[in-house]
């Protein structure tokens, strides 16, 4: 099935069930007012969402048009948001891994940093920033959302807990990244609101696409209306979901409504910009002026800057955004301290 969130002037919104089509929608307020309400009580609820889910869709009931700009993020606000880096070829394009003991980790076991989750943003809010001048990027990833992991959880108990796939754009402001990691902290001000897709989607409407605790599915991005990248999210996958949930858990409890990114989906290939018709292009700005540096001894991407549009989709063999659309302007506020 299909579940979005509803803007009504609360800040958790209203849960809402969307037609397969993505064209209606209903109120689920008479089974859980919240998507989070809805996870804490999945067992019970999740029977009585999927019996009104295929209700809209046999037409039994009519419903209302569904527009993705009347939606939040499916979890407005979520108890945690975890990223981790299921994708080594994101890594070693971004990384400089020499004389890091974290190069000999990367590959046994996945990194992971916990960012800002009370206040994700809606598929169509704007990127926001302060400075136009802080390498603006973006990241698409594929994010699943759990019920309850136990800490020291095992690879099934894992796999079990993935209650709903989405996408999301894990936002980046490169310029920041250093000064970040060089306190010893870990990502905070390099990392403002990370933005979801309007629907969240249950692993059964993927079929064969979802196996192997991996979404074979391409990620595409336009920037300014272009194709930047449309990797495909099932390949190159080196740490599953299952393998990121472990990871995360394995030192404490994960509650239920937990979000976990896959990191920025990455394809080994030896492409540049831009990206040619069926090519696979790239998930990060970042990526590509890597490989632009490689191929041409220096970056020739700019990042984004204000007015740039971006849009962020996974897209099913039809061409169709599975998920909806992830859809934002770049936007300078003035300096908050001024």
């Amino acid at each position: 099935m299909k579940l979005a969130t509803l803007k009504n002037g609360r800040p958790d919104g209203q849960l809402v069930v969307v037609s397969s089509d993505r064209l209606r929608t209903v109120s689920a307020s008479r089974i859980a007012p919240t998507l989070q309400a809805a996870l804490d009580d999945w067992a019970e609820v999740s029977p009585a969402l999927s019996a009104l889910y295929d209700q809209l869709n046999a037409g039994e009931i009519a419903g209302q048009m569904f527009d993705s700009a009347l939606c939040l993020a499916p979890l407005p606000r979520a108890f945690q948001w975890i990223d981790g880096a299921g994708y080594l070829s994101h890594l070693e394009r971004v990384r400089s891994l020499k004389g890091s003991k974290d190069a000999e980790l990367q590959s046994a076991r996945p990194l992971m940093y916990q960012g800002g989750s009370d206040s994700l943003s809606a598929p169509m809010a704007p990127i926001t920033v302060t400075d136009e001048t802080l390498a603006i990027d973006f990241e698409a990833e594929v994010a699943a959302i759990l019920g309850p992991v136990p800490m020291g959880a095992d690879h099934a108990t894992a796999t079990a807990a993935i209650r709903l796939l989405t996408v999301c754009n894990d936002v980046s402001l490169r310029r920041l990244v250093v000064d970040d990691l060089q306190n010893g902290f870990g990502f905070f001000h390099a990392k403002p609101s990370t933005a979801f897709a309007p629907l969240v989607v249950t692993l059964d409407e993927f079929g064969n696409a979802w196996r192997d605790n991996r979404l074979h599915l391409r990620v595409q991005t336009l920037i300014n209306d272009a194709v930047f990248g449309q990797p495909n999210a099932g390949v190159d996958m080196h740490f599953d979901f299952a393998d990121l949930i472990v990871e995360a858990a394995r030192t404490r409890d994960l509650g239920a409504g937990t979000i976990i990114g896959s990191g920025t989906v990455s394809n080994r290939h030896d492409e540049g910009l831009p990206t040619k018709k069926g090519g696979i292009g790239f998930a990060c700005i970042a990526e590509a002026r890597t490989v632009e540096k490689l191929k041409y001894g220096r970056a020739r991407t700019p990042f984004l800057k204000s007015g740039d549009r971006i849009r962020i989709a996974a897209i099913d063999s039809d061409g169709s955004p599975v998920f909806g659309q992830i859809d934002q302007i770049v936007t300078i506020r003035g300096d908050a301290s001024a």
